[in-house]
């Protein structure tokens, strides 16, 4: 599965537009559609687009090797999704994640998919982090808060 991650470069049009003074800039994730994503109708299947943002938000919380940060993992608290267009099959698509809310046993991500320049849904999800018993819930420690705000700040600069 192809992944590629880059730095927010305003080239969006409209959705760069959007963001005023001192709201971050998304992170861009570029992820490969595959042909078992499309329905009959030729769009990729809603379910589906909830497993994408999956896979966008877990490639950036959890790159390839050990970064320290949710070693028990995350769980979904909660997910918002708004279907704004259909998503068509093509090779790749853009998801454009934003930390928009760091609490302090949880935190919200912002996942806005991209096709040809236009959103085509918007979704966000409440994210907190697993205890080591795989269950409980737990405070977000100095790494992850420290992470997270970075995010924050490099988006902002």
């Amino acid at each position: 599965m192809f992944c590629a991650l880059f730095p927010h470069s305003g080239a969006m049009g409209s959705m760069s537009e959007n963001h005023g003074a001192g709201t971050p800039a998304p992170i861009d994730i570029e992820l490969q559609l595959r042909w078992s994503d499309e329905d009959a109708l030729g769009h990729v299947n809603n379910a589906r687009i909830v497993t994408l943002m999956e896979e966008a938000r877990l490639r950036w919380t959890q790159p390839r090797g050990k970064s320290g940060r949710f070693p028990h993992g995350t769980v979904v608290a909660s997910l918002r999704l708004d279907y704004l267009r259909p998503l068509y099959y093509q090779p790749t698509m853009l998801i454009q994640l934003t930390v928009v809310r760091i609490g302090t046993k949880s935190f919200s991500l912002r996942h806005v998919g991209i096709q040809d320049g236009q959103p085509v849904f918007d979704g966000t999800t409440v994210m907190v982090p697993l205890a080591a018993d795989g269950v409980s819930s737990r405070a977000l420690n100095d790494l992850e808060r420290g992470w997270l705000e970075g995010a924050v700040a490099a988006a902002t600069t």
